[in-house]
């Protein structure tokens, strides 16, 4: 469908000199804003830029201090989601808003807003998750599901509502480039049936590919608007941050001991939806970064909890860290030799969402940067560590008193990655680290782990963003199934390659690979 196409019916979704305020900070100054019919309405800017508060007034989450919203024409105040959901309104939330106790379809039942046996909610979500391509077990449990699968439950919740304007979040964050090829067949097929789509993401060119239309936000307000496929991703990125985007600079160094070995870690499923460990080998060399990329829920949430502490081996050998047999170490042991860790999920693992930031400081560390003395927390000094942070990660908040929560999600992730960075690790793991941030925030967090690198750290990034492995990584596997791939350096490997071992295609034992 063509812009001029997408726009030729009557506005679906107006807004109408929007404002929005929080203690210290403005989220929205006199936005305007119209989407059509059949459109797919693109929403850009940096972290802290206002797009996920616009959203969540649209939707009804939050309420507006000035300004008014239209709906097909009509003047409404969507004080709920369950109004929005009434007048035909669907989002796709970045943070999750699954009950983890309960199951997918548990979780759906809750937001139909009509009575509906949960045995034909079950047959609806295997027939939509099969027909969109989101593989979902309508029975699992929440709280044993990876982001990705938990993504996928958001995105098929929403499409069982048949909206008239669906509202997606980054969307695309924790999906494969397979899931995300479905995804915009799904989004492409909606608006010629005539659905609105507002879609925000970091991934300019996705909304080069997919969007008719861009509104370009900068500190709250609407500083231009764009026909994207009209534009390249460089001059999208200066419309977004106001300037050329900075690159990532390389520095040479030299890949030194093996500060990170895990020999032999075979794991059984500790829940009936886990993947079992089987067979995982594989070392990280101080000035090097090594990748473990792999669709969502294929051992890596088993791996991670294993490497962290959260899960201990009965043999202490199988896990070295700097030299030192850690298996049976929980997370503060660990954290003794030298290991930080940048969880997948930010709200809950990475920080405390009601917490202030000068807390959120603390949670990791008491034995660094003079935070205690004698067995007593000095504030002063968790105080400065926090102003460090968040100055030299450019992470726009509040101030120190402002709750992790409150923080946009690239602006949190770039705090949880400060920290651990600012804890002068030996071994840095790293999962997900620029999941849902804008492009700015991405290139600040892979430059901090190009300079670890650079300085001796041992690096491990487990991501599932294949182009970004593959520009900071210098060594690459896969794993699938809790099995991993071998292990070989990225310039002698590509994406097609790798996305054919993502599905389990492949058979060498990564023992036997001279680059393991």
């Amino acid at each position: 469908m063509s812009d001029g196409a997408a726009r030729s019916a009557p506005p679906r979704l107006e807004l109408i000199g929007i404002c929005k305020s929080y203690p210290g900070v403005i989220a929205n100054e006199a936005i305007d804003l119209s989407v059509y019919p059949g459109e797919i309405h693109a929403i850009l800017g940096e972290n802290g830029a206002g797009k996920s508060t616009l959203m969540k007034i649209i939707y009804g989450v939050s309420s507006p201090d000035a300004g008014f919203m239209r709906w097909n024409n009509r003047q409404v105040e969507v004080t709920s989601p369950a109004a929005a959901r009434k007048l035909g309104i669907g989002m796709v939330f970045q943070h999750f808003t699954l009950f983890e106790t309960l199951t997918v379809a548990e979780n759906i039942l809750l937001v139909m807003g009509k009575s509906i046996p949960l045995s034909k909610l079950v047959q609806d979500i295997s027939r939509v998750s099969e027909e969109y391509g989101l593989p979902v077990d309508p029975n699992r449990l929440v709280h044993s599901m990876s982001m990705g699968e938990r993504q996928r439950v958001e995105i098929i919740r929403c499409l069982l509502q048949k909206p008239e304007l669906l509202i997606m979040d980054e969307p695309t964050s924790v999906l494969t480039p397979g899931a995300v090829r479905t995804l915009f067949q799904t989004l492409r097929r909606l608006a010629c049936e005539g659905c609105s789509i507002l879609y925000i993401s970091h991934k300019l060119d996705e909304i080069r590919e997919l969007c008719h239309h861009a509104t370009v936000l900068r500190n709250g307000r609407v500083v231009g608007q764009a026909v994207p496929a009209e534009q390249s991703s460089d001059s999208l990125a200066r419309l977004m941050i106001g300037e050329n985007l900075s690159t990532c600079q390389f520095r040479t160094s030299i890949a030194g001991e093996k500060m990170l070995k895990v020999r032999n870690l075979n794991l059984a499923a500790i829940d009936p939806f886990g993947t079992a460990l089987e067979n995982i080998h594989f070392f990280v060399r101080s000035g090097e970064i090594l990748g473990i990329s792999g669709i969502s829920g294929n051992g890596q949430k088993e791996l991670l909890a294993v490497l962290s502490g959260e899960t201990r081996i009965a043999k202490p050998k199988v896990i070295h860290i700097d030299g030192c047999p850690a298996g049976k170490m929980g997370p503060a042991e660990r954290r003794r030799l030298g290991l930080s860790f940048v969880p997948e999920e930010r709200l809950g693992r990475g920080a405390v969402p009601d917490m202030s930031l000068e807390l959120n400081a603390l949670l990791t560390t008491t034995h660094k940067h003079g935070l205690q003395r004698h067995g007593w927390i000095r504030f002063s000094a968790v105080r400065q560590f926090a102003l460090q942070i968040i100055e030299q990660f450019g992470v726009k908040s509040y101030g120190l008193n402002a709750s992790a929560a409150s923080l946009s999600g690239g602006n949190l992730q770039k705090f949880i990655v400060g920290r651990e960075i600012l804890l002068a690790p030996r071994v840095m793991i790293a999962a997900q680290p620029t999941w849902g941030v804008d492009i700015g925030a991405a290139t600040v967090i892979r430059q901090a782990l190009l300079d670890l690198k650079s300085e001796g750290v041992a690096v491990l990034v487990i991501s599932e963003e294949l182009d970004e492995l593959m520009t900071i990584c210098d060594r690459i596997t896969v794993i699938a199934n809790g099995k991993l791939s071998p292990i070989l350096p990225v310039s002698e490997t590509s994406t097609e390659h790798l996305g054919r071992w993502m599905g389990g295609d492949f058979t060498t034992n990564a023992e036997s690979n001279p680059h393991v």
